[in-house]
């Protein structure tokens, strides 16, 4: 007698052979799953061990990448170059050449003042300030040229003594120079620091153009040498808001000023008196916004004399306590701009360049690159903020890997001296003469 219901042991089977589908899987599944499993970490280790060993291999490279390097010119900024060169880590032979001999490079009597910022950039490459004849003031270093240039040719030839500088002095870098060297001889990369009367940009084939822009200023240089007096760095002086009696000549300087109607702009003159006891200079300088009878005068005046007596009156006038004034037997020693003439900059079209055919990266830095036709007594800082680029620019021609890395580092060597140029023709005179 049938009683209950319950599922037919067919239908019963079949219910339990499915869910024991869902659950277990097939030993071809598995290996399979398996397979991919182990190929996906084999395929990532792979990668993992080739990206690893390809950036061993290119550190590898770039740390032993190095460059010979030549630089020509041996001043304060051709010797600060070679310092930035052998500083960077990237060069494997150095030489500096210069067409003077080693007396006539030291016995130069002019000063040299370092600005904050170079003396900071000058420290870094390790330089020694305190193992240096010189005085301070406001964080301003001023020496002798011949000084300052001895004391990095000593760092240099401390590293000839290692075998990867050379120093030639006494040798000009000329054409028939070239030709005696071998194509393996060749240097990678040229740094021409061989002043603003150099024809070494002429030898390589770079253009001569330039670019000249005012730095809408005026001004008028003096220089005096007195041979009674010490031949000792100085620090240097400074004047500001300067007027002149030019009454005798016509002009009324104090109904001018009265009579102004631009009372923002900054009056009058400013002078420095720089260099040493026996050398001495002066610069005078206005800026253009301080325009007047007086400075429309000294910019047109024919009468040489004037120049040189305002020159004559404000050294007595803002000279140290323990030195001499100037009398009227030594005006005679004294050599001055006939009037005031508009201060320019003139730049480098082409401050950087690449010969083809020998693979020769050149950068061109100093007075070579850009050059002030007022002499402010820091001249050499305008150089030195040309080399706060030249370290990288090395650093990237000996790392690269083909032209087109070279053109990049050329490129951006252009722009930044570009830059240098731009910002002193801007503000430069402000903190060299004006503040």
């Amino acid at each position: 007698m049938y009683r209950g219901r319950s599922p037919p042991p067919v239908k019963r089977a079949v219910l339990s052979s499915s869910a024991r589908g869902m659950s277990a899987e097939s030993p071809a599944d598995h290996q399979y799953r398996t397979l991919a499993l182990d190929t996906a970490l084999g395929t990532g280790l792979a990668v993992l061990v080739y990206a690893l060993l390809k950036l061993s291999l290119s550190g590898l490279r770039v740390w032993r990448a190095r460059v010979s390097v030549l630089v020509v010119g041996a001043g304060p900024v051709g010797l600060t170059a070679a310092l930035v060169a052998v500083r960077s880590g990237k060069v494997l032979k150095l030489t500096l050449l210069d067409a003077r001999y080693r007396s006539a490079l030291l016995c130069r009597p002019q000063q040299i003042a370092l600005d904050p910022r170079s003396v900071r950039f000058l420290l870094d490459l390790g330089v020694d300030f305190d193992n240096m004849e010189g005085c301070w003031r406001n964080e301003h270093f001023f020496t002798k040229i011949g000084v300052f240039q001895e004391y990095l040719l000593s760092i240099l030839e401390q590293n000839k003594q290692k075998g990867d500088v050379e120093v030639h002095l006494g040798t000009k870098f000329s054409e028939e120079y070239l030709r005696k060297m071998s194509r393996a001889e060749w240097p990678r990369v040229i740094v021409v620091a061989d002043g603003s009367c150099g024809d070494s940009c002429s030898v390589l084939g770079i253009s001569t153009d330039y670019i000249v822009e005012s730095c809408h200023a005026y001004g008028a240089n003096a220089t005096i040498e007195r041979l009674d007096q010490r031949q000792v760095p100085t620090p240097e002086i400074r004047a500001h808001s300067l007027y002149f009696d030019l009454s005798a000549y016509g002009i009324d300087t104090v109904k001018d000023r009265r009579n102004s109607c631009q009372p923002a702009a900054k009056p009058g003159f400013h002078l420095k008196i720089y260099g040493t006891f026996r050398n001495r200079y002066m610069a005078l300088a206005c800026t253009s916004e301080a325009d007047s009878k007086m400075m429309h005068f000294l910019r047109h005046t024919a009468n040489s004399s004037i120049m040189k007596n305002i020159f004559h009156q404000s050294f007595n006038a803002y000279k140290t306590d323990i030195e001499p004034r100037l009398s009227e037997p030594t005006l005679h020693h004294m050599q001055c701009s006939r009037r005031l003439f508009e201060i320019m900059l003139s730049y480098r079209r082409v401050s950087a360049a690449y010969i083809e055919g020998d693979n020769v990266a050149v950068t061109v830095e100093g007075e070579a690159a850009r050059v002030l036709n007022f002499d402010t007594g820091c001249g050499v800082n305008l150089g030195m903020r040309g080399l706060e680029s030249l370290g990288m620019f090395i650093y990237r021609t000996a790392t690269a890997l083909d032209r087109n890395d070279v053109f990049e580092a050329l490129s951006a060597k252009i722009q930044h001296s570009r830059h240098v140029a731009e910002t002193f023709r801007r503000s430069g005179l402000a903190s060299a003469v004006f503040e």
